[in-house]
């Protein structure tokens, strides 16, 4: 199969659709949590699923919509590039519409409540495997130039940014109440992660097409 020619209508648009996910991704803890505080005086919150009780909730919800349908259209090389891309609006669009606990205690409340850490998590986790193992998988024989080297460390790093950040959260809730009151560990763990994700895909999103 010859490669794909890099000034193919198609093929630029798949390297836009990269990038544009890339930049929600950078840009969602920023819109919703960074600019408010110091734009609006809005205080920062517990996580970054908290702002579904703020002015930002559509910012949001709208933004996981986005993201979840642009991933929904991602189909990748391999067939697994697209089941994971559907994981992802399953569970980005599962994330906006079941939300947090209004106090931040997921189960406390109600059930409905336990929904979302779950949907969330399961969302960070595939993100995770689209850079730890769809971004870096390479054709067999292939010879790997510095370039592509370098993208490859580049999705692994992020990858194992985003897995920790989220493995990282639950030893959060060891931490005292006026601790993560001060400090809102979850926000910037989840702020961490998702701009991993953002980097990931903004790096895929100028990668050559013709590779996987």
């Amino acid at each position: 199969m010859n490669p794909t020619p890099p000034d193919n209508p198609l093929a630029v648009s798949y390297l836009t659709l990269r990038t544009v996910v890339g930049v929600l991704g950078i840009s969602l803890p920023i819109v919703v949590a960074i600019v408010p505080a110091w734009l609006l005086g809005v205080p920062f919150q517990g996580s970054i699923s908290a702002y579904y009780y703020t002015d930002m909730r559509n910012v949001f919800v709208g933004t996981l919509f986005v993201i979840g349908y642009f991933l929904l259209t991602y189909k990748g090389h391999e067939r697994s590039d697209e089941i994971a891309g559907t994981l992802v609006w399953l569970f980005a669009t599962g994330t906006a519409l079941f939300p947090p606990a209004p106090d931040g205690n997921s189960c406390k409340l109600e059930r409905i409540y336990c929904v979302h850490p779950g949907f969330a998590s399961a969302l960070f986790l595939t993100l995770a495997f689209f850079s730890l193992f769809l971004f870096t998988k390479t054709k067999p024989g292939q010879i790997l130039s510095k370039e592509k080297q370098r993208r490859i460390k580049i999705y692994k790093v992020c990858g194992y940014i985003m897995f920790g950040s989220i493995v990282v959260v639950p030893l959060t809730y060891y931490v005292s109440d006026a601790e993560r009151q001060a400090l809102h560990p979850v926000l910037w763990l989840e702020a961490i992660s998702v701009w991993a994700f953002g980097v990931s895909w903004l790096v895929k999103g100028t990668d050559a097409p013709s590779q996987p």
